[in-house]
């Protein structure tokens, strides 16, 4: 029955897709300081985490709510799979830009909406070029009011791997004097990178408390970051049933 119920989520998560990223683009209209677009991608967010709970039986539950500050900051995520891209969407507030790779903007219908989220787009084969937009549209984005949401890894890692973080937003911090959310959760667990297994259970996402920056280093900020996330990740459960047994 996992498979099916997984199987039939995807299904869910490309159709909600698709309508939520048509409706984000007809409220946009020219406007791409849209406040309506933002709380509609918000809301694909939440239905996706209720679908997920519903259909693939995949809760979650929240440490350090009380982190998140009133006003907007620079988030640094742990990045394990497709989860923590719906449920930051969905749990934080609405005006977020996030770094993301160039090619999700040639994606049709889901790229068409992200342009109107004014993301921080980057070529990452760019090098320097990458950093330096990262800096730059972050500022202008943090200035707006705007959350910005970083993945310092680059890219999804398996659970119990590593990879070196990123300093383009640690610089972003240190430039900008905004100070740092680590976000840590152990979403790799219960859905893998580029699986279409959602295993049943519960996803924990773990909220730290703020980081200052003025003053401080990109090396300074990135490495205690790190640090937290990597430590609280492995204090984390680990899913121990199997695909066959649920």
């Amino acid at each position: 029955m996992i498979w099916l119920r997984s199987f039939f989520y995807q299904l869910v998560f490309w159709l909600s897709t698709f309508a939520f990223s048509c409706a984000i683009v007809i409220a946009a209209g020219r406007n791409r300081q849209s406040a309506a677009a933002s709380r509609l991608a918000n809301t694909w967010g939440r239905f996706n985490l209720w679908a997920l709970r519903t259909i693939c039986h995949l809760d979650y539950r929240i440490h350090g709510l009380e982190n998140i500050p009133q006003t907007n900051v620079i988030v640094l995520a742990k990045h394990q799979s497709t989860w923590e891209t719906v449920s930051i969407r969905a749990l934080l507030p609405s005006q977020q830009s996030w770094v993301l790779k160039q090619e999700l903007m040639r994606v049709p219908f889901f790229g068409w909406a992200m342009r109107q989220l004014q993301p921080i787009a980057i070529d990452r084969q760019a090098g320097r070029r990458a950093g330096a937009q990262v800096i730059r549209d972050g500022q202008q984005r943090l200035a707006a009011g705007r959350w910005v949401i970083v993945f310092p890894e680059g890219t999804r890692v398996a659970p119990g791997t590593r990879r070196p973080y990123a300093l383009g937003g640690a610089v972003l911090a240190e430039r900008s004097g905004y100070p740092v959310l680590p976000i840590a959760h152990n979403a790799g667990e219960f859905w893998g990178r580029r699986s279409l297994l959602k295993r049943p259970g519960t996803i924990d996402l773990v909220i730290g408390t703020l980081r200052e920056t003025k003053g401080r280093s990109a090396g300074e900020i990135n490495a205690e970051v790190e640090t937290w996330i990597e430590a609280t990740v492995a204090a984390l459960p680990k899913h121990t049933g199997t695909a066959d047994s649920e």
